[in-house]
């Protein structure tokens, strides 16, 4: 487990931009069940890569796209285990990935990014790809 002082500029730099930040199991299976619409639900991550290109690129396609996810929620990998695990429930049959980033409609996921598809990508090749996503499902 990271520490928090280690990890609270990483958290805020998604709930100051309007994530909702899910730290257990029960949050994140109330939201998925409960929540009619999209919800884009990023599993944050202290890599380098969550720092320079998905957290960075998902908080672009949100200001850029003019269709949004409804709803806008976040889970900490390597902090929040049972939430992390429980949103990684719900993006099977993908691996466990993180940094990642997930669309969901009517609580189904709908679209996965996995790390592989992060890492080495600049935060405006995830935003660019980000909006044509929610232009498709949002």
């Amino acid at each position: 487990m990271y520490p928090e002082h280690l990890v609270a500029p990483m958290r805020t730099d998604l709930t100051e931009a309007g994530f909702q930040e899910f730290t257990t199991a029960e949050a994140v299976d109330s939201h998925l069940k409960e929540h009619k619409g999209t919800s884009l639900v990023v599993i944050n991550s202290v890599c380098g890569c969550a720092a320079g290109a998905a957290r960075p690129g998902v908080k672009m396609a949100v200001a850029a796209s003019n269709k949004k996810p409804d709803a806008l929620g976040t889970v900490f990998a390597g902090v929040d285990f049972e939430a992390t695990e429980k949103a990684r429930e719900y993006t099977l049959p993908y691996p466990p990935s993180s940094p990642a980033i997930a669309l969901f409609k009517d609580g189904e996921l709908v679209h996965f990014v996995e790390r592989h598809h992060i890492e080495g990508r600049p935060a405006d090749m995830i935003a660019q790809h980000l909006v044509q996503v929610f232009d498709e499902f949002c």
